[in-house]
């Protein structure tokens, strides 16, 4: 199969090449390649004449986006619908990698595949513009909302929280903002399995249960060998973009069309400090 990945130097995308390497990939990520140069990606898209195009490159930087929102738009909407438009130059289906924060967090409850989004942040409406033209553009698509992603590449949370207890006596993280940790090989995974299938639309697809950003710092330290190290719940904290407080995304649709799921997020960060 002749899948192109934008975004190929990411977390996410890095974990796709792995996953991936017994096909014909097409690589596409700065310098080489810029999603919101619409003729330069129009030509590298249509000329390699992929089957799927996974498209996981944004600009997701949450707060960066808050600061800089024609950014975010430029990149997370318009580059989308570049690549879209490249996909239906060539009748590519398209993975759109969303997010969980198209929500607000508030439902009470795990959000289902076709809950109303109501974002809260530039990064959650540019994101959401993603998915209009996804929708719009293509009949072949789907769109993948995960959340918290993190893997050995990149910087992530959990790289984060072992930089800061190396710089810190002590750390507090926030118990009301509540979502999934993913581990990027296990969404790349469940990706390949997903584009097995003609069976387009939207799908929820995250590692399994939920934690507070602190339940998640507790975790990752006591992993790393420290388990003592003086770590405090705390409760909100001044950043320039809102935040969902409680978002857990129901995989309804992956699990009961296809049987794919993602294990306990617990396990998977076993895995990425054992594995």
């Amino acid at each position: 199969m002749r899948i192109a990945i934008t975004g190929s130097a990411g977390q996410l995308g890095q974990a796709l090449q792995k996953v991936l390497s017994g096909e014909e990939l097409l690589l596409i990520d700065l310098p080489d390649y810029d999603i919101t140069n619409y003729a330069q990606l129009q030509r590298a898209i249509v000329d390699f004449q992929p089957q799927v195009v996974i498209h996981t490159a944004a600009f997701t930087d949450v707060d960066g986006c808050e600061l800089k929102p024609e950014t975010a738009y430029r990149v997370n909407a318009l580059g989308t619908q570049n690549v879209a438009l490249a996909c239906q130059n060539c009748d590519a289906a398209m993975v759109y990698i969303s997010t969980d924060y198209v929500f607000d967090g508030t439902k009470g409850e795990p959000y289902w595949e076709w809950d109303r989004p109501n974002p809260q942040s530039a990064y959650a409406r540019s994101k959401l513009a993603g998915e209009y033209y996804t929708q719009t553009l293509l009949r072949k698509f789907y769109i993948v909302r995960t959340a918290w992603l993190y893997s050995r590449t990149g910087m992530n949370f959990v790289k984060k929280v072992l930089q800061l207890a190396d710089q810190h006596d002590q750390l507090y993280f926030v118990t009301d903002e509540v979502g999934s940790p993913t581990y990027a090989p296990d969404l790349a995974d469940a990706l390949r399995k997903l584009i097995a299938h003609p069976l387009y639309g939207i799908y929820h697809l995250t590692n399994t249960g939920v934690c507070s950003r602190y339940e998640w710092a507790k975790a990752i330290l006591e992993l790393a060998g420290r388990p003592d190290y003086p770590l405090f719940p705390t409760q909100g904290y001044a950043r320039p973009a809102k935040v969902p407080a409680h978002c857990e995304l129901r995989n309804f649709c992956a699990a009961t069309q296809l049987g794919i799921t993602l294990r306990p997020w617990r396990e998977a960060l076993v895995d990425y400090f054992h594995g």
